[in-house]
């Protein structure tokens, strides 16, 4: 029951929600990096914070051959090379990896599909819930999806429920989006799909509709009235590391920008909805991505910049040119740095520019929402030597989430002189928040059968109709990408768009404040 307190070794937890209800949860890619990093740490904070049944269990599905007890050691070995991560020695993880099984199949194979079903007539007993998570390569999506469905795996018996996860990238552009959609949708209901996005997991991004909808002096004045323009950067430090051949057919563009960066953008733009289901959330991120407006190949050129890393120094660390990298094309002309501008073509926003940028190889690691607000009337302060900087509200979502805002005091002393403060909101100062990958939200949330933080059939092909004429100018060779130093704030090029419409982007190299 929700407020239970409950009892994990030396650690009592109040969880503030009840237990999910008891399913078997399948990760395809049970020896992949996402399982390691990302999925086998959110499954252990949810088990610490006592929100896992006691009938759940996870069964790994992938093509190596090896039995049960060496897949639970092989899982153990790697989370202890985690930083933050699992205690492995502790009574959490002896709970958790004793729910853990393992089926070797290939993915395309109907037999590993018969394999399933063993399991999950074997835990009929305890549950007939079912979650498949596919942490595989894109080009599994449609065929696993299909296998499942073919053995009538995707088939929800009365009170129970038979849930896909579907990670990204979500096609390669709008063709392959809406094939894609098409395939899943022929095998499941769209209420079965959980396209999922692990931006949306941070509290910082969910914290955007409390932000603007729960507070009074937010709200009347998030509008073009006010707000001068929008900048949204997710910046890496980190390079493609071993990821070079799917980077490569990838690039920062299709990687980031019409999922996670939209995704930001329609949180930040959204109208209010009329309540907090699932469908009238959804529904209007979906109209702000929906009203994004679509430019011509040509236009497109002026308002997006590529760029890609040179040698340089990241960090301390001298890091190779981007085409020096493992499984690079020598000549390869892929994005590891994307911005572009963009308008959200509604009522609110006419107008107001939203400048997207994210990349690898940066500077800093810094994801992070802006919002300049117009500049105060001069009059009164005309007499000073500067002139008033705007106010600028800053959504800090990761790594150390938060919110800023700076504005304008005046300096004490006999005269009037101003000077620029900071108010900064770190949830760590205020909340005593349980360590988080990000994921545990959304697997919480799906275990549930709440797809408010998913994205719909809809928004995936929107968000690739909105950045398709990029990439056809791209593909027609119509534009050249920028080079830059790892260690840098991108290519020159992007601060040259903003500096044309009288803006700049807010520097990576800072602490936390504006």
């Amino acid at each position: 029951m929700a407020g239970e307190t409950v009892v994990l070794g030396q650690k009592v937890l109040a969880p503030d929600a009840a237990p999910a209800p008891a399913s078997t949860f399948f990760i395809f890619g049970a020896s992949g990096d996402l399982t390691q990093r990302l999925l086998l740490p959110s499954l252990y904070n949810l088990a610490n914070e006592g929100v896992l049944s006691d009938d759940f269990a996870i069964i790994g599905v992938d093509r190596v051959e090896q039995s049960e007890e060496a897949y639970r050691a092989y899982l153990t070995e790697a989370t202890k090379g985690l930083p933050g991560s699992c205690d492995v020695g502790g009574t959490t993880w002896s709970w958790l990896i004793s729910r853990i099984g393992y089926i070797a199949g290939d993915f395309e194979d109907p037999a590993t599909y018969g394999r399933i079903r063993e399991r999950l007539e074997q835990r009929a007993g305890q549950t007939g819930n079912a979650v498949f998570y596919l942490a595989v390569a894109p080009r599994f999506f449609a065929a696993i999806s299909e296998q499942l469905g073919a053995a009538d795996l995707l088939k929800e018996a009365e009170g129970a429920f038979r849930h896909i996860v579907v990670e990204k990238p979500f096609g390669t552009d709008l063709p392959s989006a809406r094939a894609l959609n098409k395939r899943l949708l022929t095998v499941a209901d769209e209420r079965q799909i959980y396209r999922i996005d692990h931006f949306l997991g941070k509290e910082t991004v969910q914290n955007m509709m409390a932000l603007r909808f729960g507070n009074g002096i937010f709200e009347p004045i998030w509008s073009k009235e006010y707000i001068d323009h929008i900048q949204i950067t997710a910046a890496e430090t980190v390079t493609v590391e071993k990821r070079g051949r799917f980077y490569d057919a990838t690039g920062a563009l299709r990687d980031m920008v019409p999922n996670h960066m939209f995704q930001l953008l329609a949180m930040t733009a959204m109208e209010p909805p009329n309540s907090f289901d699932a469908d009238a959330v959804r529904t209007e991120k979906t109209k702000v991505i929906e009203a994004i407006r679509h430019m011509k190949p040509s236009d497109a050129i002026g308002a997006a910049v590529r760029g890609q890393y040179r040698a340089g120094i990241v960090n301390g660390q001298a890091v190779k040119d981007y085409r020096a990298e493992q499984d690079v094309a020598p000549d390869s002309r892929t994005e590891t740095y994307v911005a572009l501008k963009c308008f959200v073509d509604s009522w609110r926003w006419n107008g107001v520019p939203f400048y997207v940028r994210t990349g690898k190889a940066l500077s800093a690691r810094r994801t992070e929402i802006v919002i300049q607000f117009k500049r105060a009337p001069g009059v009164l302060f005309r007499h000073l030597p500067t002139a008033l900087k705007p106010n600028v509200m800053v959504i800090h979502v990761q790594p150390d989430e938060g919110v800023s805002l700076r504005f304008a005091a005046k300096v004490p002393g006999r005269k009037v002189r101003l000077s620029e403060v900071q108010m900064d909101f770190k949830y760590t100062d205020y909340f005593k928040a349980a360590p988080s990958t990000g994921y545990e939200t959304l697997i919480y949330d799906c275990l549930c059968g709440d797809p408010t933080l998913f994205q719909r059939a809809d928004t995936i092909e929107a968000g690739w109709e909105a950045v398709e004429p990029i990439i056809d100018a791209v593909a027609g060779g119509e534009d050249e990408v920028q080079f830059y130093s790892a260690g840098s704030s991108g290519p020159a090029m992007s601060d040259v768009m903003l500096a044309q419409d009288g803006f700049q982007w807010l520097s990576l190299e800072r602490n936390r404040a504006p």
